[in-house]
């Protein structure tokens, strides 16, 4: 995840079954980086998307800034194909955004649309950042939130990241998994 100094927010996300780096493959971890150093979200959409998706294992990404929000797809052939994503709360995995077939948006966007809805000019995330902490998964591991440490991948730190109505962006990062550090906002976001 990326926050460029334009205000554009970048984060890429695994597509199923792409876990890690491959041979000849970029890395996915450029793709942020390159989207927040944009102008604008849209601006960061539309140069992705004239990307070779054959260059990078298949992704997704989310670009946003205080105006509008893209979900770009890459499936590792082709271009990258974007969607225009709605105003209010939505939830990307590995699978696109609110899709309920995955285990971990079927049980916890709900959860997350029932909280109390941040407010980063008051900086009060808690009801997020306890839901981020909350291993419960009804018995499929794969709907949990926190991630355990299998094979050197899982859950090792969460980002909470807002824009509010007067331009201000709040991020509050915990550098350990939810629940076993402490959530502090980042500063010099200017």
């Amino acid at each position: 995840m990326a926050l460029g100094p334009k205000g554009v927010l970048a984060a890429a996300l695994n597509r199923p079954g792409s876990l890690g780096p491959a041979p000849g493959k970029r890395s996915r971890g450029e793709l942020p980086l390159m989207a927040a150093n944009a102008e604008t979200a849209e601006a960061a959409m539309e140069a992705i998307t004239r990307l070779d998706a054959g260059a990078w294992r298949p992704f997704n990404l989310v670009v946003a800034d205080q105006r509008s929000a893209f979900y770009i797809e890459a499936l590792g052939e082709g271009r990258p194909q974007a969607l225009v994503m709605a105003p209010g709360l939505s939830m990307v995995t590995s699978h696109p955004p609110n899709d309920e077939s995955h285990p971990r948006t079927r049980r916890h966007l709900p959860r997350f649309r029932a909280a109390t809805t941040p407010d980063p000019g008051q900086g009060d995330w808690r009801a997020w950042e306890e839901r981020l902490a909350d291993e419960s998964h009804e018995g499929d591991l794969a709907a949990t939130l926190k991630v355990p440490l299998l094979a050197g991948y899982g859950t090792v730190s969460s980002s909470l990241l807002g824009f509010g109505a007067m331009g201000e962006r709040l991020w509050r990062f915990c550098a350990a998994p939810p629940g076993e550090g402490v959530f502090n906002d980042l500063e010099a976001l200017g």
